[in-house]
């Protein structure tokens, strides 16, 4: 069969619709996308664009497949497990569609490499799970006059909109200045998040950045779309533009790239424990001499404890701190841990404005426990 006909067989319901048409199939073919993330937003985003025939398609992700993201990442496989996530979706996407051109980045994106990466793309979508990163590529977008095609999601809600300064739209920065304080936000990890939702938001992102490549409908741009999937329910809020904004406003000061794991910090695993932290050794030791006097808490939710938790850890919930907290000592030398380390901390800083004088969270949590002291602990 001729390659033409083969290629315009396969983007035929594209074709006959008077929208998009040979003219904006051919737009589509010509376009350069990258997606950040190739987790449970960038795997509806990758494959509805490969599908839909997007020239360059760019992967950037330092991470590895995990089985236990395989619940929403639908990109990747169950052998695909401990492979770079970039090459794992990279062959999906070719076995679906050989016509688009599919560039990995396998590198962390940084304030080193952003610039240089995203100005090879006309369209970025970002599918981070992490503030630092959504900085990072808002401001790296609105100094290169980029379209950012925006989405997170948190347990059963998500929300998606596009930012474009460049286009009139308001930027990441005009809806949400400064990043929320370290801890205050769990990851999936430790927040659990119900594994169709990355599937909904991710779609949106998909359509608004069809949308923007072919020039139809009416885009995002000026709205915050939220989703509810609990209640199956659709809402949208105005987003204008700050004229104040620190990187699109009328006196900018952010003119280049900053360092974003400082102005929100990830979770420190790789790092030395924090002033109100002590590390998984520290919490084994406790465990092993008890008579050291050392209470250790479990600061998770009953259904977590029930499903497996360290011997001689107590559960007191953070969701019931505030009206439980005397029954702890403040006397005591306190340990407190949770799944990976946000909620502990969170729990740190309550107990410390009331007073308690040796309280300290559990860096990493039970995940850093599995990682370095017991890799047979049951966790989920």
């Amino acid at each position: 069969m001729d390659r033409t006909i083969e290629t315009w067989q396969r983007y035929a319901r594209h074709v006959i619709l008077p929208e998009i048409g040979p003219a904006g199939q051919k737009k589509i073919r010509q376009a350069r996308v990258l997606c950040v993330g190739a987790g449970g937003l960038g795997s509806p985003v990758l494959l509805y664009l490969a599908a839909a025939g997007v020239g360059r398609l760019g992967i950037v992700d330092h991470d590895r497949v995990d089985v236990t993201n395989l619940q929403r990442q639908v990109v990747h496989s169950t052998p695909d497990a401990g492979r770079p996530k970039t090459a794992s979706a990279a062959e999906k996407l070719r076995a679906l569609n050989p016509d688009v051109e599919v560039v990995e980045h396998p590198e962390r994106l940084t304030r080193d490499n952003a610039m240089t990466i995203l100005r090879e793309y006309d369209v970025v979508v970002d599918g981070s799970d992490n503030f630092p990163t959504r900085y990072l590529v808002n401001d790296a977008c609105v100094l290169l006059g980029r379209p950012n095609v925006y989405g997170s999601i948190y347990r059963f809600e998500g929300q998606a909109s596009l930012f474009a300064p460049h286009l009139g739209a308001p930027c990441y920065r005009c809806l949400y200045p400064e990043p929320p304080p370290p801890g205050t936000v769990p990851s999936c990890a430790e927040a659990g998040v119900l594994g169709v939702l990355p599937g909904v938001i991710g779609c949106i992102q998909a359509t608004e950045t069809l949308k923007l490549i072919t020039g139809i409908g009416t885009t995002l741009m000026g709205r915050l779309l939220l989703y509810d999937a609990l209640a199956m329910r659709f809402r949208e809020i105005r987003v204008v533009r700050d004229p104040d904004c620190p990187v699109c406003g009328r006196n900018p000061t952010i003119r280049e790239l900053g360092t974003y794991e400082e102005v929100c910090p990830v979770a420190r695993a790789e790092s030395e424990p924090g002033e109100d932290e002590v590390t998984v050794q520290d919490l084994q030791d406790a465990l092993t001499h008890p008579e050291r006097g050392i209470e250790v808490v479990d600061v998770r939710e009953p259904h977590e404890y029930a499903l497996a938790h360290l011997p001689g850890a107590r559960l007191l919930p953070l969701s019931e701190l505030p009206r439980r907290w005397r029954e702890l000592d403040s006397q005591k030398t306190l340990y407190l841990h949770c799944k990976a380390g946000a909620r502990s901390l969170q729990a740190v800083a309550f107990l410390k404005q009331l007073g308690f004088r040796s309280v300290k969270s559990v860096r990493g949590g039970l995940m850093a426990w599995v990682r370095e002291i017991d890799p047979g602990f049951p966790l989920f």
